[in-house]
């Protein structure tokens, strides 16, 4: 069937109709791979009681911002979804997205000041995490698109040089046999300048060979700083197990404005060309008495929110970032180790506080934290929201909290993918 793309939608797909009939309008049809205006020759894969999936067959009219991508597995990869598109169109489409959700989930019906701050396009990943085949023939690689069936990679453009030297030389160790069967996935994390590499191998089950080959690898990169092995989490939730360690088990992550400790296992923004300008976007021009840092990681904003703020309370669930965060905290920085809700609602009441910068998963906020923080009254809050749907979700409630949106940013840490960073500045 032939099909016109009416627009992009969350997620990466575009949004087409099948053709009205007798019982109302078409119904919605998500195609991936496909830009807004084009026409398609299409395949129906799959049909909902409300809405229905498609291939594209064939590109009959092309968009003008449709480009060759750049990377030999797109399409088949999981990984990227726009690299059809040219890297300006990207940040239209995010742009488009963002506000939409906007609109239609938080009613901000008024014109949003949006400010764009854009990535370099390729080798922007600071950390790339590969699943391993070791059965029959070894292989490194991704899953395909939409499925859990393993894709062999040995590049990856978005990622940065050292991670793809690294990819190429664990591509040698497998095929010499030189990788445990016991592997099922590797990480690669580099530093701020992409000289050394935290590498963090997870098994199924405890192996002394992996303890020895974890030796061995490090000894073999130079730029490898340390291996640590985990035992991968049976459940989703669970902290997955350190077996062994090889070397340094964190790494010096050294930017602009700070120096942070890194551990195995904790979080850190993925973009290594956009992290200073996250955080100034977060920090600049703020000061006052009391900052309060919600889901503070390892302390990405804190530590420099310290500056000017006389006090930081920065707050991290998360037992390995936690540690890291008390590493990286200053002295006027305090660092407690509890959920967001839970400190809220123990210590909200209390608390007289100037500024809260909060950087949720991508479930977002939640009724519990949003509660909280409209109880605790502070004058701005600046939300870090790595979701739109989520974020215009907990932005209708801060707005019916009390809250009005002064300033918000589209922060791209994630070129070729649909997933979009923001900042939102809210003042009482």
């Amino acid at each position: 069937m032939q099909l016109t793309v009416e627009k992009l939608v969350y997620g990466g797909d575009g949004l087409a109709r099948l053709p009205a009939d007798e019982h109302g309008p078409g119904k919605a049809v998500f195609v991936p791979f496909v830009l807004t205006g084009e026409e398609i020759e299409a395949s129906l894969l799959e049909q909902k009681p409300g809405f229905g999936r498609a291939r594209a067959e064939q590109i009959l009219q092309p968009a003008p911002y449709r480009v060759p991508p750049p990377c030999p597995y797109f399409q088949r990869c999981g990984g990227c979804h726009y690299q059809h598109a040219s890297y300006e169109h990207q940040l239209e489409i995010k742009a488009a997205i963002l506000k939409e959700n906007l609109r239609r989930i938080a009613k901000l019906e008024s014109p949003i000041d949006l400010s764009i701050h854009p990535s370099p396009a390729l080798n922007y990943r600071n950390r790339t995490r590969l699943r391993v085949q070791s059965s029959s023939e070894f292989a490194l690689g991704y899953y395909k698109f939409g499925s859990h069936e393993l894709l062999p990679v040995e590049q990856c453009p978005i990622s940065s040089p050292l991670i793809n030297r690294a990819i190429g030389g664990f591509w040698e160790l497998g095929r010499a046999g030189k990788l445990p069967a016991g592997i099922q996935e590797i990480e690669f994390f580099a530093n701020a300048d992409d000289s050394q590499l935290l590498v963090e191998a997870y098994v199924a089950s405890d192996d002394d060979s992996i303890a020895r080959w974890a030796g061995e690898v490090r000894a073999g990169f130079p730029e490898i700083a340390g291996v640590v092995v985990f035992r991968n989490a049976m459940r989703a939730g669970m902290q997955p197990e350190r077996l062994a360690v090889s070397g340094a088990e964190e790494i010096n992550y050294r930017t602009a404005r700070a120096n942070y400790r890194v551990s195995a296992g904790s979080f850190f923004q993925t973009n290594r060309h956009l992290t200073d300008e996250l955080v100034e976007i977060v920090t600049q021009g703020r000061s006052g008495r009391t900052a309060l840092d919600l889901y503070a990681g390892v302390g990405l904003f804190s530590s420099v929110l310290n500056r000017e703020f006389e006090r930081v309370i920065a707050v991290e669930s998360s037992p390995t970032s936690h540690a890291d965060l008390l590493y990286n905290s200053p002295s006027n920085v305090k660092a407690v180790r509890a959920t967001t809700e839970q400190y809220l609602n123990k210590f909200g009441g209390k608390l007289k506080i100037d500024l809260v910068v909060v950087d949720p998963p991508r479930s977002g906020l939640g009724e519990g934290v949003i509660r909280g923080l409209v109880a605790l009254g502070a004058p701005r809050i600046t939300y870090v929201s790595c979701d739109p749907a989520t974020l215009a979700r907990d932005l209708r409630a801060l707005t019916s909290g009390g809250y009005r949106l002064e300033k918000a940013h589209l922060v791209d840490l994630f070129p070729q993918t649909y997933h979009l960073e923001s900042v939102f500045q809210l003042v009482k």
